[in-house]
């Protein structure tokens, strides 16, 4: 595979991608390039952490990049995740991995590598202290997404603060040229670019992948990218707003059918968006070339589909409704 074609890769990963000169540089180098993703090991799992995940993992596999599954368990501690039990938060993360396997990650390529064990080491503990060192309490407070929600500092606790050093210092303890995460950990990755040349590492190349919306109607649009993606993203934390990977059928249709899908509206249309990134993204795997709209033959019949610009056109045309 070519310099192109594994560019091509990664920025169907990247809805965003900082520093595309440098990937460029580094992938001509021929120097191993290694990514990471954390995940707090916490609750149930959707189905954009499921297999939106996987699909993304893959991709970066393929364009020959060194992937890096970084189990945040004892930052979900400091967020107090399944009641701050690491023994329960252990046993989430094997589930969350046994997920992935059936989502199709290529395991045999991902290596999983546990905070809890590197909170053994001395010296993690002195770059997170440096890592903090580097800016006062305001600039990290500015990137309370890194919990994946916004914070106000009346309501974060002293371990919280922690949590930014922590996963900054987790960048460079990996080895990770790249972060590949959601849009909503775009500050705190903003941040690692700014201060690894203060800190003798390197500026981190970010690779942030689109954040999966929820069933709902979108909120308002008086807001900055990154905060609109995190009030917009899937949640586990709203059940009627996420589709789990353990859901039933039943659960789905339900969910599916009372989900914003405003005819001949292509913008933050979560129907949309499920197609695109999973279903349509899911046709080599799984040995498919259509997607078939059933409905019955006084609508017009089944419609076949064999890619999302299909179904875009279609739908803007108000060709295919959304019931």
């Amino acid at each position: 595979m070519d310099i192109k074609d594994r560019l091509d890769l990664i920025s169907q990963v990247g809805e965003e991608i900082i520093g595309g000169e440098e990937l460029k540089k580094l992938l001509e180098s021929g120097e191993e390039l290694i990514a990471y993703d954390g995940f707090e090991p916490s609750g149930q799992i959707h189905i954009a952490q499921g297999l939106v995940r996987a699909i993304n993992v893959n991709k970066m596999i393929k364009a020959g990049v060194r992937f890096k599954m970084w189990i945040a368990d004892w930052h979900a501690l400091t967020n107090n995740k399944m009641g701050g039990d690491l023994s329960k938060l252990k046993t989430v993360a094997k589930y969350f991995i046994e997920v992935w396997k059936a989502s199709g990650m290529d395991l045999k390529h991902v290596e999983f590598l546990w905070a809890s064990d590197m909170v053994k080491d001395s010296d993690y503990w002195q770059l997170v202290i440096r890592v903090g060192m580097t800016n006062k309490l305001a600039r990290f407070i500015r990137t309370a997404e890194f919990m994946g929600r916004e914070e106000s500092t009346e309501k974060l606790t002293a371990a919280q603060i922690m949590y930014p050093c922590m996963q900054i210092a987790d960048i460079f303890k990996l080895g990770a040229k790249i972060t590949q995460l959601g849009m909503d950990q775009r500050k705190v990755n903003m941040l690692a670019r700014e201060i690894g040349p203060q800190l003798g590492y390197w500026k981190p190349i970010v690779v942030s992948h689109h954040m999966l919306m929820g069933l709902g109607k979108p909120p308002s649009m008086n807001a900055d990218r990154t905060t609109r993606t995190v009030e917009n993203k899937m949640s586990k934390s709203n059940p009627d707003n996420a589709i789990f990977m353990t859901d039933t059928t039943e659960d789905i249709i339900r969910k599916i059918n009372k989900a914003y899908c405003l005819e001949g509206d292509i913008k933050e249309n979560p129907i949309l968006e499920y197609c695109k990134y999973i279903i349509f993204e899911s046709f080599d795997r799984l040995n498919i070339t259509e997607f078939i709209v059933e409905r019955p033959e006084k609508w017009g019949g089944n419609v076949i589909l064999n890619s999302f610009q299909d179904l875009e056109t279609k739908f803007v045309n108000k060709e295919i409704h959304p019931q």
